[in-house]
């Protein structure tokens, strides 16, 4: 009994922190595993087992292969051909290629690939096509196993609970479904997008070039001795120095004559340089500042969320400065030093050259620049990589091999051919999505170990019993829907699965239909911007109100959760 008050303490503990707080996922996931074991709910073996779930190895692997199949060249290959003066018709063939590369390839590549198109296409507003865009990737990337991390996380459980694992096609017939009615729900609802045009990020409305004459006070002194530190609504970025580039700028740089200082923040502020001697003010050149300039968006959970962007210490974490902010579709201005970063915030930052090697990034931002859509594979590795993909896919669907065997000998291939370098796999390993989700099977355990799953599924079963399995079924579609609205999809998934499977078992009736009923329902984030990365993706790039997703998200999530609860029953029967 003091058992299964302290698991409950711990989900009710957990639950709580990861809806009410803003404390990142993996350190709540963390610390209830960390107590469950120092509690003696579940010992060191159990622990142990769970980080090498082979399931969970499989998802690790997946995610690393996704870093190379991102990079192939098809889709940009595809993106200028998608939108036409035809509205309907462009909405239909961008939503059919984002779900068809979708269901094989990570969706946040995906749409950051196709945000480019969209956003420059000159026939419709941006902001009648991004959000579908998004959802569009959202329901591709339920038609398959790999096409998104929530099927893979439903995958694990269920091999640690039963030692079979989801089969490559299980998804197949209620995926494709979902994606056509979707779809088509999306074309029908697309009239409640708003036309605004959307603000595109201009650099040369965030910044001031100012040229050091040839006998200025500032020559041979450092940028710290010259008070270029200590402006108020105005920070050096950046410095041209002939055909070089600064950046970021160090407090001891000296300053020669000829020197181009670039400076961001309020522009309305530039008459604060006039007081320095031997400083002339030049509009930025055309294409000057271009080749490191780069877009990201803060994730949730960053390290940064909540900081102001001067004590976040961004230029040392980073190797960047930030040039300009947006803000629900909206200009930032003011000291960009003092404006407390939240998640969503649009930066165009002034990057260095190490930017790219920190290991951060991904922690903290989504990328949303040109260089995405650039080719970066020969013809020959795109043929090469996507034949051996589709024999993995085929094989592993006929249960000639292991998936994770497949996805093994993929990667291989792939560091051979240099479509991945290792340094990037270390760089971008999921380190946090391996914590969270061994901990999440921790956890899981301990909640069996208790006895708690059985008497949670007892009660349920008790006050469903006169409706039937169908009833329960319904209830754990909408509560797994109601959790990934409300946190991540994968924080969704881990926390429904166990209350899903145990309440099979007290019915006696097949685990199946309970377990593609969470996988679907933690897929179903359609009505906030924070429950999936593709949505929080595009909130500022289209402009979009936090009403926008629930006028054009509600249709699709009524259509899309009629379809999952009508077919699962069906394609598994209870």
């Amino acid at each position: 009994m003091l058992d299964q008050l302290l698991v409950a303490g711990l989900f009710f503990a957990l639950v709580m922190s990861l809806v009410t707080t803003s404390w990142p996922a993996v350190w709540v996931f963390a610390c209830a595993m960390l107590a469950a074991y120092f509690l003696d709910l579940v010992d060191t073996s159990e622990v142990l087992a769970k980080a090498t779930n082979s399931g969970l190895i499989t998802l690790i692997l997946l995610l690393l292969v996704s870093i190379g199949l991102e990079k192939l060249s098809w889709l940009t290959r595809l993106s200028g051909k998608l939108i036409s003066p035809n509205y309907a018709a462009s909405l239909l063939r961008m939503g059919f290629f984002t779900a068809l590369f979708s269901a094989f390839v990570n969706n946040t590549a995906v749409v950051a690939t196709l945000a480019h198109t969209v956003r420059s296409n000159r026939h419709h507003p941006a902001s009648k096509l991004l959000l579908p865009l998004s959802y569009a990737a959202i329901l591709g990337g339920t038609v398959t196993l790999i096409g998104t991390s929530t099927n893979l996380i439903v995958s694990s459980f269920l091999e640690d609970a039963t030692g079979q694992s989801l089969a490559f096609g299980d998804f197949l017939w209620v995926g494709l479904a979902v994606t056509v009615v979707g779809l088509l729900v999306i074309l029908a609802s697309s009239r409640l997008l708003p036309a605004g045009v959307t603000e595109q990020i201009d650099i040369n409305e965030y910044l001031i070039e100012v040229e050091v004459d040839a006998d200025s006070a500032l020559v041979g002194k450092s940028i710290l001795d010259n008070g270029l530190r200590e402006l108020e609504d105005l920070f050096l970025v950046e410095i041209v120095r002939g055909s070089h580039l600064i950046s970021p700028v160090a407090p001891q740089e000296y300053i020669e004559a000829g020197d181009k200082l670039i400076f961001s923040g309020d522009i309305k502020q530039v008459n604060a340089l006039e007081s320095f001697d031997g400083l002339r003010l030049f509009a930025v050149e055309e294409g000057l500042l271009r080749t490191n300039m780069m877009e990201v968006i803060v994730m949730p959970g960053a390290t940064i969320e909540g900081k102001s962007v001067k004590d976040s210490g961004f230029r040392s974490l980073f190797d960047a400065a930030v040039v300009g902010m947006r803000r629900g579709g909206k200009r930032l201005s003011g000291k960009l030093g003092n404006i407390t970063i939240q998640a969503g915030d649009n930066m165009m930052l002034a990057v260095g050259p190490d930017f790219n090697e920190r290991k951060n990034l991904d922690k903290n931002f989504l990328v949303i620049n040109d260089s995405v859509g650039e080719i970066r594979t020969t013809p020959f590795q795109d043929y090469f990589i996507t034949s051996v993909l589709m024999l993995v896919i085929g094989l592993a669907s006929m249960e000639y091999i292991p998936l994770i065997k497949g996805v093994s000998f993929l990667l291989v291939c792939m560091l051979a051919l240099g479509v991945v370098k290792g340094s990037e796999l270390r760089r971008r390993f999921p380190f946090e999505l391996w914590i969270i989700i061994a901990s999440a099977l921790t956890l899981s355990q301990a909640l069996t170990n208790s006895g708690l799953v059985a008497v949670l599924a007892e009660a349920l079963h008790d006050n469903l019993e006169h409706l039937g399995p169908y009833a329960a079924l319904v209830g754990i579609y909408l509560g797994t829907l109601l959790l990934t609205e409300l946190m991540t999809n994968n924080a969704a998934a881990a926390l429904s699965f166990p209350i899903a499977f145990g309440l099979a078992q007290s019915y006696g009736v097949s685990y199946m239909p309970f377990v593609m009923t969470v996988a679907y329902g933690a897929s179903a984030s359609f009505l906030t911007p924070y429950g999936y990365n593709t949505n929080l993706m595009v909130q500022n790039l289209g402009g979009y109100e936090l009403r926008d997703y629930f006028r054009v998200g509600l249709p699709l999530s009524v259509a899309y959760s009629a379809t999952v609860i009508f077919l699962i029953p069906r394609i598994f029967p209870f």
